[in-house]
């Protein structure tokens, strides 16, 4: 369910490459001739293309696309450009919590193992560990107030997230229609979906049984209010558009919104994923 329209005939790598660096040449960048390129090319062909660009120039495309552009459109085509395991790794190395669920829950466990091989070769070190790290940090320059003092709404608060550690555990090690199943027999027995948990567990949950809701609600949140979030657009939009985009947009219908809230080539290239 993409929204990436590819073309019914494809030129050769060879072809696209010349176009692209044509694209680079003279006063200014073809940016239009760019978007017409690469956004209609998906991860198989960008990274032949890629590959043949270093072959016959001696230039990585993302060095050229890096030097070239700027702002908001450089950041979504040097996103899009990335192999898919390569763009994800980079995300999670700079990322939020958030981020790095979509990455482990809203993918195929084939696609998270791709991530890992490359968040080593490109950091030399594991992504397991920099996380890990992260956290051990956190613990080691807290401060803990050392007097018997007790707030229980804090008490009852971080039971509730102690529970949730063990909920954590299920979720990691039960494959995804196991984990489906038992969210449909919590609604059975309760009464009420499973996703109506607060915190980071209702995103865990989301990108595990209904990826295109979660996302659905980052392109939501990033454009409605005052001000765009582009970096959370920019993410929703790329990550997807190979994937499941077009349920998204089904759960969303919004991209009128997303026309208003982005300007110039950064706009028509999200379109162009969007389709």
């Amino acid at each position: 369910m993409a929204t990436l329209r590819i073309p019914a005939v494809v030129p050769s790598p060879a072809e696209d490459c010349e176009k692209l660096k044509k694209s680079f040449q003279g006063l200014g960048t073809d940016e239009k001739a760019l978007i017409r390129i690469l956004g209609r090319r998906n991860s198989n062909q960008r990274r032949k293309i890629k590959d043949t660009y270093q072959q016959l120039y001696n230039k990585s495309l993302i060095d050229c696309i890096f030097a070239e552009l700027s702002g908001d459109f450089q950041k979504a085509v040097m996103l899009w450009a990335y192999d898919p395991a390569e763009r994800d790794a980079r995300l999670a190395n700079e990322a939020i919590l958030q981020v790095i669920v979509e990455i482990a829950c809203a993918n195929s466990p084939h696609h998270l193992v791709a991530v890992r091989q490359a968040y080593c070769s490109l950091f030399e070190s594991s992504l397991e560990e920099d996380i890990f790290q992260k956290i051990l940090v956190s613990l080691v320059s807290s401060y803990r107030y050392d007097k018997e003092v007790v707030d229980c709404n804090v008490a009852n608060i971080e039971a509730t997230k102690l529970h949730e550690a063990i909920f954590l555990w299920i979720l990691s090690t039960r494959n995804l229609y196991q984990l489906r199943q038992t969210f449909q027999c919590y609604n059975d027995n309760y009464g009420k979906s499973i996703d109506k948990r607060e915190s980071i567990m209702k995103v865990v949950i989301w990108c595990i049984d209904s990826p295109e809701k979660h996302f659905a609600e980052v392109i939501k949140s990033a454009i409605v209010g005052l001000g765009t979030d582009e970096n959370s657009l920019t993410r929703a939009i790329v990550t997807r558009a190979e994937i499941d985009m077009m349920k998204v947009r089904g759960e969303y219908y919004r991209t009128s919104l997303v026309i208003g809230d982005t300007s110039g080539d950064y706009k028509d290239f999200l379109m162009t994923l969007l389709g």
